[in-house]
């Protein structure tokens, strides 16, 4: 009778639903960071208790990591389909675009988790201060493949520097995102966008 009881309890699903829960702790690392958002902050936003979300996604980097996976798959997917765009120019209005776009939506934390959510933190975060460095380390490198192609193509000059280029437009980015949790409005980002196209090397 007690081995029925102990499989009927292991196999009861979860009274809460997972992808709503981590929906909303990312939007609690988004507006505190990795190391502001307390537990109590992340176990009320997501309306369950410490043993269901240690149980669920295990300690608090590992659901942070998760957040990031979310974020980078939903409200910055952007930049994934900015890169498939035909020119290299066209790649850079989209980036930016969407940056804008995400930064000023006004149903989103302000700034950007991939920039802001680990800058600064003690050495118990030092992983996950790594990983966004890694990341968004990654993100310069996909940049500057895409505009090396643009080169090889002769959609830029060939003595363009792709490296350079992905450098510049992802440090805009980046400002962007503290422009933007300063306070900055669509209309002024949208004008550093404006004056980077005007700045964009021709074929």
């Amino acid at each position: 009778m007690k081995s029925n009881q102990v499989r009927s309890q292991l196999g009861r699903p979860r009274a809460f639903d997972a992808d709503r829960a981590l929906d909303c702790a990312l939007r609690v690392f988004w507006r505190n960071g990795y190391e502001g958002a307390s537990l109590p902050a992340l176990t009320k936003a997501m309306g369950i208790n410490r043993p269901s979300l240690y149980a669920a996604f295990g300690n608090k980097e590992a659901l942070f990591r998760k957040a990031v996976e979310r974020y980078q798959r939903g409200p910055a997917s952007y930049a994934h389909k900015a890169l498939k765009m035909p020119t290299a120019r066209e790649v850079v209005e989209a980036l930016l675009e969407g940056a804008v776009a995400l930064l000023t939506k006004p149903q989103n934390p302000g700034g950007c988790l991939m920039v802001q959510g680990a800058l600064a933190c003690g050495e118990t975060a030092d992983g996950i201060r790594r990983q966004l460095a890694s990341l968004r380390a990654a993100g310069v490198v996909a940049i500057r493949r895409r505009f090396q192609r643009a080169i090889d193509e002769g959609d830029l000059p060939a003595s363009a520097d792709a490296s350079g280029l992905a450098r510049f437009v992802a440090t805009v980015m980046h400002g962007l995102a503290v422009q933007a949790a300063s306070g900055a409005s669509r209309k002024e980002l949208l004008r550093v966008k404006d004056m980077v196209l005007r700045t964009w090397p021709p074929a």
